[in-house]
């Protein structure tokens, strides 16, 4: 079937399933790893620091990826990446007296570099598989890739809970690594060996973007994530799990469908950010939808002290922010691509997502501190505060959309 397709849209089908079956991994392994040790009885800050390295590494990957990416192309930088998280999974299937915590974070620390080899090599394979003079096309096929792989990490964040229920923890892990080496041959086989690699090798320091634009959307981009990650990662779970009593299952589904409709959410961005009237969106949309997210936390941690039932307010609150916090990721990942050059792509993207993962690095630190510390409701503030602070930054964005090529 493959085929009979246009070059371009057929390396853009591999690229965007191996990301999609490297994410289904993802999210599965997540939540395996936050329910399993939960049940093993640590405290919230040291499931935390168990993703340190995870975090840490991701953005070391990314400057030194983009890099890569750039000199050797983005085919191997992709299959590095599958490679990489089938050697963490296997790195988890020893038995559990085995599973210490510095065993586990370098495990978490092989699969953290993998996520972000294989996420900056999808992101920027986008940008060369789109022409330049296409800009509604390239925001939608962005919006697509990063909606549909947040929807499947969902699903990977159920399919863990799942597996966990029927396989146990070993077992769960040992069969996504098999399915994921099965990835990993049909990739090294089809996609393109040039794809994302200079014609002029560059040098390290060129990891750091020149762009005023990529620099302040990477530091608003590091505050949007942390502001999901406060409460998302580590508080939300064990919060349902501890606090509200239920079973690991039931917070896997729920964690698996606020993620499913975030990624949802994001393939359909472009239909609500000015796609029927022909606009491109830019530092308008950012703000203006920015602004709307940052009062969500606060309402949300306003319902949970009140004399409301817990249940529903978180329920419903963290839906309707999943969604407008999705529209916001989408704007985002839109400008990045945008904005990067052509020739080089991987090296502008890989610096914006070294700021993602600096984000994620700090709202999972401080899930599991400010949890375990103060509660639920003082994330949800905090993460309000994180998302005023990536609106103030995206007001220094360029007004009109930038020519960076």
């Amino acid at each position: 079937m493959l085929a009979h397709l246009s070059p371009a849209i057929r390396q853009y089908l591999i690229v965007t399933g191996n990301y999609w079956a490297f994410t289904l991994t993802d999210g599965a392994l997540r939540m395996l790893v936050v329910l399993y040790f939960n049940q093993l009885g640590y405290s919230p800050l040291q499931i935390a620091m168990l993703f340190v390295f995870y975090e840490v590494f991701g953005v070391v990957t990314n400057l030194v990826g983009g890099w890569l990416g750039a000199r050797l192309g983005l085919n191997r930088t992709m299959n590095v990446g599958l490679a990489l998280q089938v050697v963490a999974l296997l790195m988890l299937t020893l038995p559990a007296e085995y599973l210490t915590v510095i065993w586990v974070m370098l495990a978490q620390a092989l699969s953290g570099i993998a996520k972000d080899l294989n996420k900056m090599s999808a992101k920027s394979a986008i940008k060369l598989l789109v022409p330049e003079e296409a800009q509604g096309t390239l925001f939608k096929w962005v919006a697509l890739l990063t909606g549909s792989k947040n929807a499947l990490k969902g699903i990977g964040f159920f399919l863990g809970a799942v597996l966990l229920s029927l396989l146990g923890f070993t077992g769960a892990v040992l069969a996504m690594a098999l399915m994921l080496a099965l990835v990993w041959v049909i990739s090294v086989r089809l996609l393109r060996n040039d794809m994302g690699r200079m014609k002029n090798k560059p040098k390290f320091r060129e990891v750091f973007s020149k762009s005023r634009a990529i620099n302040v959307l990477a530091a608003a981009r590091m505050f949007l994530f942390a502001s999901r990650d406060v409460w998302f990662v580590i508080a939300l779970p064990v919060f349902l799990k501890e606090t509200l009593g239920w079973d690991f299952w039931q917070v896997g589904f729920f964690m698996a469908c606020w993620v499913v409709g975030y990624g949802i959410v994001q393939s359909l961005a472009p239909l609500f950010t000015g796609k029927r009237s022909g606009r491109i969106p830019g530092r308008g949309a950012v703000v203006g939808w920015g602004a709307g997210l940052a009062i969500l936390p606060l309402l949300i941690a306003q319902g949970m002290v009140l004399p409301l039932d817990t249940t529903w307010v978180i329920v419903v609150g963290l839906m309707v922010f999943g969604a407008v916090f999705a529209v916001n990721s989408s704007l985002h990942s839109y400008l990045i691509v945008s904005y990067a050059r052509g020739d080089g792509v991987s090296l502008d993207v890989g610096f914006y997502y070294m700021a993602n993962a600096m984000g994620r690095l700090l709202g999972t630190i401080l899930s599991g501190w400010l949890y375990m510390a103060y509660g639920l409701v003082t994330c949800l503030v905090v993460s309000a505060v994180m998302v005023l602070a990536a609106v103030l930054i995206s007001l220094a964005l360029p007004a009109g959309r930038l020519a960076a090529n």
